[in-house]
């Protein structure tokens, strides 16, 4: 596969490699940390939650070859991204696990509760499929918003997913507007959470994102 995926309008989308990794994480924490509802509304540093195991988990997934990233042509300076890689029906106990044990900072509290969501919709058995691609995150410079790149990255993800022989790409949508973006791509929702009704032992709302983030939608296309 062609690591240059697509050119437009002076931004390139090229497939992510692992010399990549320490400007990406730094892109991150001045734009998908402070943006993506559950992190930026707990008040927390949620980047260093676990940072060395969501490194590890990111760098697993760059080198599958399914991560990619967005740059400027002139300057090389990234603009946007996409994490992305494998899951298998193993994944699912694998993830539990992982959620139980971790302490209750915001990424535990989100880790326990997509992995509640992913049993619960159970795609693996849903669609008879033994593997899938998980669209983990995807994050566009603020400076890049409202101008279709994220579109264009779920759209070169999707190809990448076809070329790899996925029959299934999902997204688990925290924002009203990556879930909005992703519906328009022909993305399906099928199925949503309220935050609202999300509640821990003692009955307190886990989350509290501003509106319009009301509910994680779990989106999906067959590839």
């Amino acid at each position: 596969m062609a690591t240059e995926l697509c050119s437009k309008d002076g931004i390139l989308i090229r497939v992510m490699t692992v010399s990549d990794y320490k400007q990406v994480k730094i892109f991150m924490g001045g734009n998908f940390y402070n943006g993506e509802p559950l992190c930026a509304s707990s008040g927390e540093d949620v980047q260093k939650c676990y940072e060395k195991e969501n490194d590890e988990y990111h760098i697993s997934m760059i080198e599958q070859g399914t991560c990619l990233l967005a740059t400027e042509e002139k300057t090389g300076r990234i603009v946007g991204l996409v994490l992305a890689g494998a899951q298998f029906p193993s994944c699912l106990e694998k993830h539990r696990k992982e959620a139980a044990a971790m302490e209750p900072n915001t990424w535990g509290l989100i880790a326990v509760f997509l992995s509640k969501v992913e049993i619960k919709v159970n795609l693996f058995e849903r669609y008879a499929i033994s593997k899938l691609l998980y669209s983990h995150i995807t994050n566009v410079d603020a400076s890049m918003r409202g101008k279709g790149l994220g579109s264009r990255l779920a759209a070169a993800l999707m190809e990448v997913g076809r070329t790899k022989g996925f029959p299934l790409m999902i997204a688990y949508c925290s924002s009203f507007y990556s879930a909005r973006q992703k519906e328009a791509l022909g993305m399906e929702c099928i199925y949503e959470q309220a935050y609202a009704d999300y509640k821990d032992d003692s009955g307190k709302v886990v989350f509290k994102p501003p509106a319009p983030h009301t509910h994680l939608r779990v989106m999906v296309i067959k590839l």
